[in-house]
């Protein structure tokens, strides 16, 4: 079952500090992706891979064309939907993993891993132990759980947000680079992560610039420079 659909997709910015010049980054694009499937892009630097996924979360809008989302057992064209369906859908159904770590300073690691759950209805004690046992997952000592993150080293604030991401999983995934900087065993660690999500019938979408974790984690291919139908992995 599709969850998301992009028709015809097209991006371009207006450089208004250069007379105005526009500059095409995406045109036509076109693809779907389903539960339980991890779909990658692929292209060269500069190709337009991260615009691409700002477009699907609505950070961005279209130029042209629709991206629609099953959310609530309909499709909503996040290019054209207002703000509070677009917030609504980032709660319930779309959530973005990137590989930087933007939260509240002060705020505990372990408060800051739990949120998601809480913000479910999950009750707090349990919320705690799940967190508890995701940071330990991602090799984030107990002594940190109650320090705020700002302090940590950059793969440290890196875990605590895929342990945040990935502790109360979303219909539609987006992935962002979640492997760049980890080590060996926190990648793996990772990878993991992203193909129990999508056995669960989690819809991935992401960008990986480490063809070994692309091949451990690709059910299909895009390229956005060809931009042709995704291919199997």
């Amino acid at each position: 079952m599709d969850m998301i659909r992009v028709n015809g997709v097209s991006k371009s910015f207006t450089l208004h500090n250069q007379g105005a010049a526009t500059l095409q980054v995406l045109e036509g694009i076109a693809f779907a992706a389903g539960a339980g499937e991890c779909l990658i892009l692929q292209g060269e630097s500069g190709a337009g891979k991260s615009t691409l996924l700002r477009l699907l979360y609505g950070n961005y809008k279209c130029t042209r064309g629709e991206i629609l989302v099953r959310h609530d057992e309909q499709w909503i064209d996040i290019a054209t939907a207002q703000a509070r369906t677009i917030l609504e859908i980032r709660r319930f159904t779309l959530s973005y993993v990137s590989q930087f770590l933007r939260v509240i300073p002060r705020v505990s690691t372990i408060d800051i891993v739990s949120g998601p759950l809480l913000a479910r209805g999950v009750g707090a004690e349990i919320a705690a132990r799940r967190a508890g046992d995701m940071l330990s997952r991602l090799n984030i000592p107990p002594r940190l759980w109650g320090l705020a993150p700002a302090t940590f080293s950059g793969g440290e604030q890196q875990r605590v947000n895929i342990a945040r991401s990935f502790i109360a999983h979303t219909p539609i995934m987006l992935l962002d680079e979640p492997t760049a900087s980890l080590d060996a065993a926190n990648r793996d660690v990772v990878i993991e992560l992203i193909n129990e999500a999508r056995k669960s019938g989690v819809c991935l979408v992401g960008i990986f610039h480490d063809e070994a974790v692309r091949q451990m984690v690709a059910t299909a291919r895009f390229d956005i420079l060809t931009a042709k139908q995704p291919e199997a992995a």
